[in-house]
Formats: C-alpha cells, sequence, structure tokens
C-alpha cells in the first residue's frame, strides 16, 4: 500500500502482468517442472509504453518490435505481427483513441503507424523528413502530438488529413523550449504535456501551443527528477511521472505540488525494474478489483512498463479504503 499502514492507504499494488499465464492463473505443475514448461510461450520482453481501451490493454515491445495487445475478457496476449505498409520497426510510443485506433511512434520509420480496432493498416503520419525520431504520441480530437526527441519539439498533425499543422517548441531550456523530449500526454481538455530527458522536467502546454507551467527540475529528492519517463493525467489533472533512475512514480497536483509517490527499486510486488511508460485507466476496474484488499474501492488503474525484471506490467489501483487504518499485526 501507498502510503503503508497506519497511514490511509490511497494505492495498492494489485498484480503483475508478463504471460499468458499471469492472466490465467496457471501455476507451473510438476509436469512443467519436468518438461521445462514453467510459464505459457505468450510473453512480454520489454515493453515500453501502455495504453488501455474498454478489455483491452496494448504494449508497445521493443524486444520483439512489435505491438502487443493484452485482451481482458479472454485472457489471451497477441502480438499484432503487421506486415507490408503497416509494419512496425521500431516501436515507441502509442495512444489509442476513443474510436479504437491505434497511434504507434516508430522512430525507425519516422513515422506514427495508425492501425484500427481489428489491427488493420489505416495510414502513417509524416512523410520521412517532417519527423526525425518519434518517440511518443498522444491524441486530443482532430489533433495528433508527435514528440521527437531528435528535433526537441513536439509535430502536431491533422488527424484526417495527415497534414502538419505546427510544431510546438524548440532546443533550448527556458520556459517553452525543449532539451530531449521523450514522452507526451492529453488531458480532458486538450492541454499537453511533455517530459524533457535534459531539462529534467515536465512542461505543460496549452492545445494552440503556449507554455502554461512547468513542473519538476534536476535533483535526487521527492519532488525532483534524475531520468523521468512516461507521464500520464488522470480526470482530475493529477500528473503521474515515471522516473528510471528513482524507478518510482511521482503524482503531482495540478498546482504542481508532489502528493505521492509509490514504487522503489526491486523485483519485490509494487517495485520497478527500469521503467519506462505509464497509462491511466478507469475502463478495465471489473477485472482488477478481485486483487484489491476487501477495504479497498477501486477508483481507477495504473499501468507500469517495466523493461527488465520478471515483472513487465505492473498493475496498481487508486481508490478509497473503506476502513480505518491500523497497524499490521
Amino acid at each position: 500500500f501507498y502510503p503503508s499502514l497506519p497511514e490511509k492507504p490511497r494505492l495498492q499494488f494489485l498484480t503483475s502482468i508478463s504471460s499468458e499465464d499471469d492472466l490465467t492463473g496457471k501455476k507451473p505443475g510438476l509436469d512443467d517442472f519436468i518438461m521445462g514448461d514453467k510459464e505459457s510461450d505468450v510473453s512480454m520482453g520489454r515493453p515500453y509504453a501502455v495504453h488501455a481501451a474498454k478489455g483491452m490493454i496494448y504494449l508497445t515491445d521493443r524486444a520483439s518490435n512489435d505491438l502487443v495487445r493484452i485482451n481482458l475478457a479472454t485472457n489471451k496476449i497477441v502480438p499484432l505481427r503487421a506486415g507490408g505498409r503497416g509494419a512496425l520497426q521500431v516501436p515507441a510510443g502509442i495512444w489509442v483513441a476513443e474510436n479504437g485506433d491505434t497511434f504507434i511512434a516508430d522512430m525507425k520509420r519516422k513515422q506514427v503507424v495508425v492501425f484500427d480496432r481489428d489491427g488493420r493498416f489505416v495510414t502513417a503520419l509524416g512523410d520521412g523528413t517532417q519527423l526525425e525520431r518519434p518517440v511518443d504520441v498522444a491524441v486530443y480530437d482532430e489533433r495528433v502530438y508527435v514528440c521527437d526527441i531528435q528535433k526537441h519539439q513536439v509535430v502536431v498533425f491533422d488527424r484526417l488529413s495527415g497534414r502538419q499543422q505546427m510544431v510546438i517548441g524548440k532546443p533550448g531550456i527556458k520556459d517553452g523550449e525543449l532539451n530531449r523530449p521523450s514522452h507526451v500526454t492529453v488531458d480532458s481538455v486538450g492541454n499537453l504535456y511533455v517530459t524533457e530527458a535534459m531539462n529534467f522536467r515536465v512542461q505543460k502546454f496549452s492545445p494552440d501551443g503556449s507554455f502554461l507551467q512547468r513542473i519538476g527540475q534536476a535533483g535526487n529528492v521527492l519532488g525532483t527528477f534524475a531520468r523521468p519517463k512516461g507521464v500520464a493525467v488522470d480526470r482530475d489533472s493529477n500528473l503521474y511521472v515515471v522516473d528510471a533512475a528513482f524507478e518510482n512514480v511521482q503524482i503531482f497536483n495540478p498546482e504542481g505540488k508532489l502528493l505521492l509517490f509509490f514504487g522503489g527499486a526491486g523485483e519485490s510486488p509494487g517495485s520497478m525494474y527500469l521503467p519506462a511508460g505509464i497509462a491511466v485507466d478507469y475502463q478495465n476496474l471489473e477485472h482488477f478489483q478481485k486483487y484489491a484488499d476487501p477495504r479497498f474501492k477501486l477508483s481507477y488503474l495504473i499501468y507500469v512498463c517495466n523493461m527488465l525484471g520478471s515483472n513487465k506490467l505492473s498493475v496498481y489501483g487508486f481508490g478509497d479504503w473503506l476502513d480505518t487504518p491500523r497497524k499490521p499485526e
């Protein structure tokens, strides 16, 4: 729990998913021990980015260079393995739109590759010159925000026409300038949040690209960043920032004040091992409430990708403690 008892918990580690066995609850038996088949062949290698839709979790896998889809209804993990015009080369960030379209930033293709909800190729954004090294993508309404770590900017495309609309940011360290931007997300009203790897902060922009706020700075204490990575926003505009050096997630309120942190280095339950992507999910509570303490009512889920270790996708629940907190016996 975070914070731990006897304080009132607001967040609980629920489970981790690395293979289909984690979804089905299958445990290795004697035959598995003798034959060496300790887990399903369908597993994840190095999950980098994550997003969710109703009944589904989507990840990009840097080991297989594929899109991996977790079907929570069937407990199956299905790689996309697209070919032809939809073939992925080095996928990084991912976003799933409300209609089910999946947008994947591909660093080697220098494009954002788009698939429909059935995994069919739709289009690719970027003509090979507009993007240099796209590492993440976020979608709001008809705008597609693409984070380019090489150009130190966010390139904005029209979702329908595919035309470039504008560019947000330029190289630098001042407010509104970017230095190695690595991750992006948008909130419910279209504000854009950009993680900067070398400025050690997150910047908030309006939908039209105007600078609004900066959160964090370089440091080794809570409220600062050493290696900021994935970023997410909940419905209350609280900000979640992964730090691969601290191996934790810090939560900030809309004013930039630190509210809570969770995680920590290691492979024990709830710990993190080279975390990268993060996502907030309100749509799949029914699949994970069974993992929560009976006294803990979930409000939403938080997914964190671990690129190393045995816990590939960690699932946390944010919610309300219904009992009086007390020290464990």
